[in-house]
């Protein structure tokens, strides 16, 4: 094949790539949503009622999280559910996170709080919770997510019926919205995020569960070792080897919990970076044992992790290719290759409204006033795909040569403006 036809094939798969997971992504997502999400018409606030409803023991690590651990334990003991325990679990906090652990616990004989006199990093929080915990199912979340009172029941269901369930990840929602970061955040965790597990339920497994929200069952970590010490991205991790080992990790939207997210550049460019990085790190350690036969059902998501890591590279080239013959006389087969076609941005552009529209749509049922947050989205591909395609070509030497020993431990995160 000549130079001239590389240049175009190229040209081509960066346009076509996207396009075509977008579709992919959509018709999964609306499948999902007419056969099993909203198969039965239940609002997420009308949970089904529950023939066994075992004990559950909910695990909050946390770390400096002085303003939001009060508000975070206060929704767990207002759950809707019969019996359960609260484990906090303090990561050497350097803020009045202990002395509010040790209040609530002294308030409520179902809060217990551990404390850690040097920063373990969360995966050794949650191990030590899992091994302190009193039941098998272990609902885990973040100092700063605010769980709906409804959600344990809409998770717990997952585990009556599957005893192959190993994991069932909630529906993080935005709590912080006063700035342009945190309204497209809103429409991101539904047009990108939600969107793309609804519809990797549908090819047979997901990606990640959702680090700030996600219920595990006990025998089920351990048989694949509980959390890794050392991975940036523990719920990566976990993810993968639970389903690599014929575990099933499931997505339930009506297990709502409010978070609150980065609303600043830096704050973003460190968490997408954590998350970039987090997802080659799993895919570099485990992508021997990957090629098993009886592994092949998670090599979907492997291959999508590859082909997009390829893709934002290619990108990156493309437009250096533009830069570059914007100041020299570039070949003919260069010049071809530094812009996409001319049609290209009406058809992205189209996709991508439709795609926001199709899942803000589908979302609409947990937050109905949702559809306001359509306009902001239009800046979604300027700034998020920016970001995620340089998170990506940072992360890659990142994850390569990071020490296999190193303990992944506590960064205090950008926890967003905060007005409502």
């Amino acid at each position: 094949m000549s130079i001239e036809g590389v240049s175009k094939g190229l040209l081509e798969f960066a346009f076509y790539y996207p396009l075509f997971m977008t579709y992919v992504w959509m018709i999964g997502a609306v499948y999902y949503f007419y056969y099993r999400e909203n198969s039965d018409h239940r609002r997420f606030d009308d949970p089904p009622g529950l023939t066994h409803t075992p004990p559950v023991s909910y695990l909050v690590p946390c770390h400096n999280e002085g303003d939001n651990a009060r508000e975070t334990i206060q929704a767990l003991l207002e759950q809707d559910y019969p019996e359960f325990e609260i484990i906090a679990i303090n990561d050497c906090s350097s803020d009045e996170t202990a002395a509010i652990l040790d209040e609530m616990a002294g308030l409520d004989p179902r809060v217990r709080v551990i404390h850690f006199a040097k920063n373990q990093g969360k995966a050794m929080g949650l191990r030590m919770g899992a091994l302190a915990s009193r039941h098998e199912i272990l609902i885990c979340l973040d100092g700063d997510a605010l769980l709906d009172r409804h959600a344990t029941r809409w998770i717990v269901r997952h585990f009556n019926d599957g005893p192959r369930v190993g994991a069932v990840t909630g529906n993080p929602r935005i709590r912080n919205r006063t700035s342009l970061l945190g309204k497209i955040q809103v429409g991101e965790f539904s047009s990108i995020i939600g969107m793309i597990k609804r519809a990797q339920r549908i090819y047979g497994r997901v990606f990640t569960v959702s680090g700030v929200v996600a219920a595990f069952r006990k025998a089920a970590l351990q048989k694949v070792g509980y959390w890794d010490l050392n991975m940036v991205t523990e719920d990566i991790d976990i993810s993968w080897r639970l389903q690599s080992n014929h575990w099933d990790v499931r997505y339930e939207p009506n297990a709502l919990c409010w978070i609150l997210m980065p609303e600043t550049l830096r704050g973003l460019w460190r968490q997408r970076l954590r998350w970039a990085q987090g997802g080659l790190e799993v895919f570099l350690r485990y992508r021997s044992s990957l090629m098993q036969w009886k592994k092949r059902r998670i090599w979907l998501v492997a291959i999508e992790l590859v082909v997009s890591t390829a893709w934002a590279h290619l990108i990156a080239i493309i437009f250096l290719v533009a830069a570059l013959g914007l100041f020299v006389e570039l070949p003919s087969y260069l010049r071809g290759a530094a812009f996409l076609p001319g049609w290209s941005g009406v058809v992205l552009g189209a996709t991508c409204l439709l795609q926001f529209g199709i899942s803000l749509g589908i979302d609409s049922r947990y937050e109905p006033r949702l559809g306001r947050y359509y306009y902001w989205m239009i800046w979604y591909p300027m700034i998020y795909w920016t970001i995620q395609t340089a998170a990506t070509l940072v992360a890659l030497p990142r994850a390569l040569w990071k020490p296999a020993n190193q303990r992944a431990i506590w960064v205090s995160p950008d926890r967003g403006i905060r007005s409502e």
